[in-house]
């Protein structure tokens, strides 16, 4: 695929694990349905220690609008209240005192524009990650060139093929997004 592919694991594999940064960004944004991502980045205060929601207990979703936390200790109830309520979520939880329910509501035309522009933010991050890992690539493929590792034929080769790399990493950053805005604006 890329001239010396020993030359270039290390940067599909920092490539990669941007598109997997962006795919993990994009699930905690909510499209209207209950989808327990959205509360992976939650921590609640477990005996001193900030633990994520989803290790203190128990998340299913009963119907596709609904997010119902069962937590093993029903003392975290009122820290995962607090935690789901202090966080940029949008719901507010429903406690029963032995459970907390979330109830996503439809989108707003408004949200979902704002969502929309939240994920075009972290899809630009991500393009700008990809740009970054190439400019590294680059100096050090000039440097390597510059202590006769390699010749300026092969520079020129690995300079194309970095950027033919860069460039098929950056449609997939847009081929992500396009998913995830298709995702958002389906009612």
């Amino acid at each position: 695929m890329y001239t010396d592919d020993a030359a270039f694991k290390e940067y599909l594999d920092k490539m990669n694990k941007t598109i997997e940064a962006l795919e993990s960004q994009f699930a905690t944004v909510r499209a209207g349905r209950a989808n327990p991502a959205v509360l992976n980045h939650l921590r609640v205060d477990y005996y001193g220690v900030a633990t994520p929601i989803n290790q203190v207990g128990t998340i299913s979703s009963p119907d596709p609008r609904t997010l119902v936390i069962q937590p093993w200790d029903k003392s975290l109830l009122k820290p995962i209240e607090k935690a789901i309520l202090a966080s940029d979520v949008g719901i507010n939880p429903q406690n029963d005192g032995s459970v907390i329910r979330l109830a996503f509501p439809q989108l707003t035309e408004e949200r979902r524009a704002d969502l929309i522009k939240q994920v075009r933010k972290y899809a630009e991050t991500a393009k700008t990650a990809v740009r970054n890992v190439r400019r590294d690539a680059n100096e050090k493929f000039k440097k390597m060139q510059k202590a006769s590792d390699v010749t300026e034929d092969d520079l020129k080769l690995m300079e194309r093929d970095l950027q033919t790399m860069t460039d098929d990493y950056i449609k997939k950053v847009d081929d992500v997004t396009a998913k995830k805005e298709k995702e958002l604006t389906q009612i």
